[in-house]
């Protein structure tokens, strides 16, 4: 059984194409014609064709064994270098992997059809009023439902289902399995496997008779270049709509409640929990199981720490950490003080 990759080439780079695309320039003129990137590898895994990329001193061990055609690194990392490797000097190596990565991968940047398929498949079913523009690729087993409208350039993956009047805009990818209700979708947006957008979100009146079940009306508004990770929920808004700002990137696995709305730019890492009414200022960063309360306001630049619980409002650019969330410093001089009074006499730290 054949065990190659999954991602075809685009066209092999040469060494000046692609310190061009990264924004890098060569230590040194090569002197071998025809020398060129036709893959990319970790440190300790490249061969010659490959291109790998050095940014942490943790890696150094990895950077000793490279044996690429090509590393990117930072100028003051250019003596690690093993001979015979050519080095691209970049600012930060991990950027200029990415976009050099793109160029020569570029299915890998978003969903494509998984049926290799162009137009609408036979196996798809599409409710006679709905509205694809030319070039919109739909995969067996999608759901379009009525009235929906999709832009040109935009997939729709297989077993995927577009509720009645969603909006999808151009170019964009919906993963399999994926679902949208009440949603309006704007343009470049990718939408990965199993994510659920526009569901009823969780309202209800409590009382010891019982719990009173409150509709939830709102839309689910995705705004344009937005990233959705997969088997991620994004509940529609009760009263008012939940809102996803433009470039946001939401990671695999996060819960997104009713009426949250969430600025430009921001980052939200996976596991994360976002309680109902909540905002996010724009260019927010939420680490991996953080967790937001309900009708709180996360202010402009705020950075929040990995399994951070955040029971306040947070102002600009704060950087909290803990639960309850507090400044990074003074979470970080609480566990000090914690750890040497709970420490035995003699008992060496962890």
């Amino acid at each position: 059984m054949s065990a190659g990759g999954f991602f075809r080439l685009d066209r092999p780079l040469s060494l000046a194409e692609a310190a061009e695309i990264g924004g890098a320039r060569l230590a040194a003129p090569v002197a071998e014609e025809g020398v060129v990137i036709i893959g990319v590898a970790a440190l300790d895994r490249a061969h010659a064709g490959d291109l790998s990329f050095y940014d942490r001193p943790r890696y150094a061990a990895g950077l000793r064994l490279c044996r690429a055609t090509a590393c990117l690194l930072r100028a003051r990392d250019l003596p690690a270098l093993p001979p015979g490797v050519a080095a691209l000097i970049a600012s930060d190596p991990h950027a200029a992997m990415a976009r050099i990565m793109a160029a020569l991968f570029p299915e890998a940047l978003r969903p494509q059809s998984l049926f290799a398929s162009s137009g609408v498949s036979p196996g798809a079913v599409v409710h006679p009023s709905a509205r694809l523009e030319p070039g919109v690729i739909v995969d067996p087993g999608a759901v379009i439902g009525p009235r929906a409208e999709i832009g040109a350039g935009s997939v729709i993956g297989p077993q995927a289902v577009i509720g009645p009047d969603v909006r999808i805009g151009r170019g964009c990818s919906i993963g399999a399995g994926a679902s949208l209700l009440c949603a309006l979708i704007g343009d470049r947006v990718i939408i990965h496997p199993g994510a659920r957008l526009g569901q009823d979100g969780f309202g209800f009146v409590l009382s010891r008779q019982g719990h009173v079940k409150s509709p939830q009306i709102g839309r689910v508004i995705v705004q344009d270049d937005v990233e959705i990770g997969a088997n991620t929920t994004i509940d529609r808004g009760a009263t008012r709509d939940t809102i996803i700002g433009e470039g946001t990137k939401i990671d695999n696995l996060v819960q997104i409640g009713h009426n949250v709305v969430i600025g430009r730019g921001c980052v939200i890492v996976a596991q994360s929990g976002l309680a109902g009414s909540c905002e996010i200022g724009d260019f927010v960063a939420l680490g991996g199981q953080s967790a937001i309360g309900g009708h709180l306001t996360i202010g402009e630049g705020a950075r929040i720490a990995a399994k951070s619980g955040v029971t306040r409002d947070a102002p600009s650019m704060a950087r909290l950490s803990g639960v309850p969330a507090r400044p990074v410093r003074r979470h970080l001089r609480g566990e000090l003080l914690l750890d040497r009074l709970a420490r035995r006499d003699g008992e060496p730290p962890c």
